[in-house]
């Protein structure tokens, strides 16, 4: 086997070769020579700096380190898909191919049967057989999906060197046999694509809820000072915060807290008695007190069981409403 040889490697695949027939299959192998051919041609990269290698349904070409990276890739990007529609617009349905193509770089080396050998290019197959590559030429409208090695995107692509869109490359994880391959793609990820989290891996961490307390729960059952607190986190082993019960509510009653009070918009008058400082339990009449009955009622100021309307009528003194409850101070 000869010595390794540094190169640019550009490969280049069919899109469901196989499903053509014989005489198809023949005419695309034709026709992707040719596109390759004048997309290099028009790179000016001369044949005797290529070597290439056929795969039957892709071809990869082998270029010599002295023709600069860049150059490379930009004919990848724009005269590729441009060669490629003109084939395509002049050939039948059937005979029209989109293309998956990789740009990586690395060493290879040539063993006795002339095959080409090397781990970069083992690397670089992966990434043109790889499904997501697969996915992104099926889901989007153009003929052709680039896919670039972590070496050219390091070396070349983020560099933004002209002709070379690095905003519209994507960092992408291929899987391969050997496990995952780290790339970069141009254009969209394809959504069917994307890697499905692991079983068993964690999502993210739901957002604490705080309560009523203002805090919120801890990570192993402790609590957080909440937005409004600035205390540390408690320990793991502390009781999760519960809300305070909330405030019984006052007793029903009148509040008394100074001034003079109204019922109904009236001032209470007459006789009556001051409460300052102290509770009072029972009813609580206000109006005259103590003095004489009014005519046709009873001591207690109520009227007899068998009182007429007119008997039973409240006087104007006896209209204002009874009030229980506490009396505040003054």
């Amino acid at each position: 086997m000869n010595d390794p040889v540094n190169r640019t490697m550009l490969l280049v695949d069919i899109e469901k070769f196989s499903d053509r027939d014989d005489v198809e299959q023949a005419f695309l192998r034709r026709m992707l020579y040719d596109v390759v051919d004048r997309t290099m041609e028009r790179a000016g990269i001369d044949e005797t700096l290529r070597l290439r290698a056929d795969q039957g349904d892709s071809v990869m070409e082998f270029i010599d380190p002295n023709v600069p990276v860049p150059q490379v890739l930009r004919s990848v990007i724009s005269e590729l898909p441009a060669q490629l529609k003109a084939v395509n617009r002049m050939a039948s349905r059937g005979a029209q191919m989109r293309l998956r193509t990789v740009v990586a770089t690395g060493f290879i080396a040539l063993d006795e049967r002339g095959i080409w050998v090397g781990g970069d290019l083992n690397h670089a197959c992966r990434l043109l057989d790889a499904d997501l590559l697969r996915a992104a030429l099926r889901e989007r409208p153009g003929d052709v999906a680039l896919c670039v090695s972590q070496s050219v995107w390091t070396g070349i692509v983020r560099h933004h060197h002209l002709g070379i869109p690095a905003e519209e490359f994507h960092e992408v994880t291929l899987a391969s046999k050997n496990g995952p391959l780290p790339a970069w793609l141009l254009g969209p990820v394809p959504a069917s694509g994307q890697t499905a989290p692991s079983p068993g891996a964690a999502g993210p961490a739901p957002t604490p809820v705080p309560d009523a307390s203002g805090e919120r729960p801890g990570p192993a059952g402790g609590t957080e000072a909440g937005p409004s607190g600035g205390g540390s986190a408690s320990t793991s082993t502390s009781a999760p915060a519960t809300a305070p019960a909330p405030a019984a509510p006052p007793p029903a009653g009148i509040h008394f807290t100074g001034g003079a009070p109204a019922f109904g918009g009236s001032l209470v008058m007459g006789n009556q008695h001051g409460v300052s400082g102290g509770r009072v339990d029972g009813d609580v009449v206000m109006g005259s007190v103590g003095g004489p009955p009014r005519p046709g009622r009873a001591s207690d100021g109520h009227a007899p069981a068998d009182a007429t309307p007119e008997q039973d009528a409240p006087s104007p003194d006896d209209r204002q409403p009874p009030a229980t409850g506490e009396a505040g101070p003054r």
